[in-house]
C-alpha cells in the first residue's frame, strides 16, 4: 500500500513497525506521528488520552490468531477450546507476543483454567521478535500469533486459526495524531 500511496500522492512515507502495547505506550508518553495504526483498543484508549483525533478515526484491517508449531513437527488438535486445552497443556512450551494477540491469549489461559500451569513454560515475545521465530529455532514447541505476523516465518507450519467458539477477532485502526505535522499528508486519499 505505502508505495502505491507515495506515487498517487506524491508524499513520502516513513513507517515504523511495532504492537499495539508498544505503540500505545510510545504515543502515550509523548512520541509524535502523523497517522497511528494498532489495534482498536489502543486506538480507543488514546483518543480518550487526545493523543489522537476521533474524528480521523479509520478500520484498516482484521485479523485471527493462529497456532504455530516447528516445520514437521506433530500437529496438536485445536479443532476446539478443550482439544486446545489438552495440547497447551501437553506441550512443553509456549510463546506468544507481548500485544494485542499476547493480551487476549492470556485472557483465553485463564478463561480455559490453566494460565497458572502454562505460565510456568511460556515465553513473552518483545516488541517486534516474531513468535514464529522461537516456533522454528525449536525453543517454543507451540505459539499463537496474529496471521499477517506468522505468515513471513520460515521453518513453521501454521496449523490454524482459534476454534472459534474461542477466537479474538482484532481490528486494527488509526487515526490522526492530535499533534501531527503534516495531517493534510496522512489523510491524503490513495
Amino acid at each position: 500500500m505505502l508505495p502505491d500511496f507515495e506515487k498517487a500522492s506524491g508524499h513520502s512515507v516513513k513507517a515504523a513497525w511495532s504492537n499495539t502495547t508498544d505503540i500505545r505506550k510510545r504515543v502515550g508518553e509523548g512520541e509524535i506521528a502523523d497517522l497511528v495504526i494498532l489495534g482498536d483498543n489502543g486506538t480507543e484508549a488514546l483518543i480518550k488520552d487526545g493523543k489522537l483525533v476521533a474524528s480521523t478515526r479509520t478500520a484498516f484491517a482484521t485479523s485471527r490468531i493462529y497456532v504455530a508449531v516447528r516445520q514437521g513437527a506433530p500437529r496438536p488438535d485445536i479443532s476446539s477450546g478443550d482439544a486446545l486445552k489438552r495440547s497447551v497443556l501437553a506441550a512443553k512450551s509456549v510463546a506468544y507476543s507481548s500485544g494485542a494477540s499476547g493480551t487476549y491469549i492470556v485472557t483465553m489461559f485463564q478463561k480455559l483454567g490453566i494460565y497458572e500451569e502454562v505460565s510456568s513454560k511460556a515465553s513473552v515475545m518483545k516488541p517486534n521478535e516474531p513468535v514464529g521465530e522461537k516456533v522454528a529455532r525449536g525453543e517454543a514447541e507451540i505459539g499463537f500469533h496474529q496471521l499477517s505476523e506468522l505468515i513471513p516465518v520460515k521453518g513453521i507450519d501454521i496449523i490454524g486459526p482459534l476454534p472459534p467458539e474461542i477466537q479474538q477477532i482484532t481490528v486494527f485502526s488509526g487515526a490522526l495524531h492530535s499533534a501531527a505535522e503534516q495531517p493534510e499528508a496522512a489523510a491524503a486519499p490513495c
